[in-house]
């Protein structure tokens, strides 16, 4: 069908929903806006759904939500007898009715549903299904994109987002279901009234809290510490359950940003509620100037993602990066659990391939074994769970990404602001008791190892035709490789959509063992890279770079050079 056709269908259709009414009519006489609704399905990846929250095929509401909610019934029905799904919901506009929706095909499906009966961060969904040995698990969510979007992510029965076949399985699934008249529904309260649909209760959250409050290793000392900290949510979920953990051990002084206390899809003070951005933090550090803590906490809207600032001996509030945040607490962990000798044996910490480097000298130092995988939290959960099969998973010790998420413990597969605020919390006490702040451990760090610096920039390709210039991209810098950039030889080049690594300097090629994935890293001298790939979840294609100096300072000028080059080699 034409997008003039699926036009006219939806206006005859879409009548469950008058906002989207309102929509269709206000778009009656704009071809473009028509063409971009409808010139494409919303794409169901691995990670589920996400896309701008609107009226079309290209939109998420409330049918794209029933379609894609009727195949995973399909496929929870085919694959398990008497399945169960539990589901989460965030702060964003919408988020409780898509939630609702989907809770009803799946009732309708006869499938059982535990949801929760408020927001909820992504986290304690991968819990849920874990805790309520379900099936599969939905969070509706767009984690840290701006207000316009939403989303719907898939958890398996492991409480890891589901792996690429029982994707493909589900998109099969979905591709047979009409987007009108093809989903079974039924109402949300006639799903409470039979049964079918069951709201989580709150001893499922205490023993959540109760996993998250095990991972500590020096709780003990925080109550006595001083720390005093400034925490913002983001308008989003961490509000409750973050709060109910720093006062679990013992950390009394904590203020909330006014303005970022209460859930608001809107996010009024931040209109990109990433902790990963400068802009995001404002009111934050604007009450620091106040309140003068010693830490400034700063959760994203579904609370999977922590960001951090800490004062400098003149006052000023300084940003860390998740690569220093990170390696800060793998560094932390490893020194004071094999001090205290809760080291497990032979342990296994991980990370992704665009996170730093530093960590291997931390692994080295402590006997861990580091892992590598894909860029996604989810690769992460899955080396949890290949432990876990052979009852090794308590080797596990930490795993990080460089997007500002973190991991210890096992209880959850997926990246969890909750624990990572109340170890950075800790981290940040003990240092404190030793009178060393935490801006003088992370330059007693990269003292140590070496002065990393690493930044990711992305660049913003917007609609159909966005998707194209990605996709050329990648084309071309397959098929004409950069000898240099930055004035750096490239030594090495790996395509991983190729599964090869090849030796720019002999020729050479080496097969790689990760899954086929569309990124692309090129190795250059001095020990610096450029890794790229094409979002999974937005319209961006994002840069990683990583340089190493003899002091930051020349590290931060290298990847300024390199940089640029490369923004001049995509063509942007």
């Amino acid at each position: 069908m034409t997008e003039m056709e699926l036009y006219r269908l939806w206006c005859e259709n879409a009548v469950d929903d008058p906002d989207l009414q309102t929509e269709l009519n206000s778009i009656a006489d704009d071809e473009e806006a028509i063409k971009d609704r409808f010139y494409r399905d919303l794409e169901f990846g691995t990670g589920g759904l996400r896309g701008v929250i609107g009226a079309g095929s290209y939109r998420l509401n409330i049918y794209t939500i029933r379609r894609a909610t009727q195949g995973l019934a399909d496929y929870v029905n085919g694959a398990f007898e008497n399945g169960s799904v539990a589901i989460a919901y965030d702060s964003r506009i919408k988020s409780d009715k898509f939630a609702k929706e989907a809770a009803a095909v799946l009732a309708a499906n006869g499938i059982k549903v535990y949801i929760y009966p408020e927001l909820m961060p992504t986290p304690m969904l991968s819990w849920a299904v874990r805790y309520l040995k379900c099936q599969a698990g939905i969070v509706v969510t767009a984690s840290h994109n701006p207000a316009k979007y939403n989303g719907y992510k898939v958890y398996g029965e492991d409480g890891c987002q589901i792996t690429l076949d029982v994707a493909n399985t589900v998109i099969g699934k979905i591709n047979d279901v009409p987007m009108f008249g093809g989903a079974k529904v039924m109402s949300f309260s006639d799903g409470v009234q039979s049964g079918m649909i069951k709201l989580i209760e709150q001893e499922v959250i205490d023993a959540y809290l109760e996993k998250v409050s095990e991972q500590g290793i020096h709780t003990d000392l925080v109550a006595d510490s001083g720390l005093k900290v400034v925490y913002t949510p983001l308008n989003g979920t961490g509000n409750k359950p973050v709060r109910a953990i720093l006062k679990k051990i013992g950390i009394s002084e904590v203020t909330v940003v006014p303005e970022q206390e209460n859930p608001d899809g809107n996010f009024p003070t931040c209109p990109f509620p990433n902790p990963e951005i400068k802009e995001a933090l404002a009111k934050g550090l604007e009450l620091c100037e106040t309140v003068k803590p010693d830490l400034l906490l700063a959760t994203d809207p579904d609370c999977d993602r922590v960001g951090i600032a800490v004062p400098d001996p003149n006052g000023n509030y300084v940003l860390f990066s998740g690569n220093e945040v990170g390696a800060m607490l793998l560094k932390y962990i490893c020194q004071e659990r094999t001090a205290l000798g809760t080291m497990p044996e032979n342990p296994v910490a991980v990370k992704t391939i665009v996170t730093t480097d530093i960590c291997k000298k931390i692994a080295a130092e402590y006997g861990v074994e580091l892992r590598e995988v894909l860029t996604g939290f989810k690769f992460i959960g899955e080396q949890i769970g290949f432990l876990e099969e052979k009852g090794e998973e308590n080797r596990y010790i930490f795993g990080f990404e460089e997007s500002y998420g973190y991991l210890a413990g096992s209880y959850v597969r997926d990246k969890d602001a909750v624990v990572a605020s109340m170890l950075i919390c800790e981290m940040a006490a003990f240092y404190r008791t030793k009178g060393v702040s935490l801006l003088q451990a992370r330059e007693e760090m990269y003292k140590k190892y070496g002065n990393y610096v690493h930044t990711q920039k992305s660049f913003t390709c917007e609609g159909a035709s966005g998707m194209e210039r990605m996709k050329e991209i990648m084309t071309g810098l397959r098929n004409e490789t950069p000898k240099a950039i930055g004035g750096l030889k490239a030594e090495f080049f790996a395509d991983y959509l190729a599964s090869e690594e090849t030796d720019l300097r002999t020729g050479e090629k080496t097969a790689l063992t990760l899954p086929k994935s569309d990124v692309l890293a090129f190795k250059l001298e001095q020990g610096a890279s450029v890794i790229i790939r094409p979002s999974g979840t937005e319209p961006k294609i994002k840069a990683y770079y990583t340089t190493i100096g003899e002091s930051r300072e020349d590290a931060a000028k290298l990847e300024e050079t390199i940089s640029e080059d490369f923004k001049r080699i995509l063509g942007f």
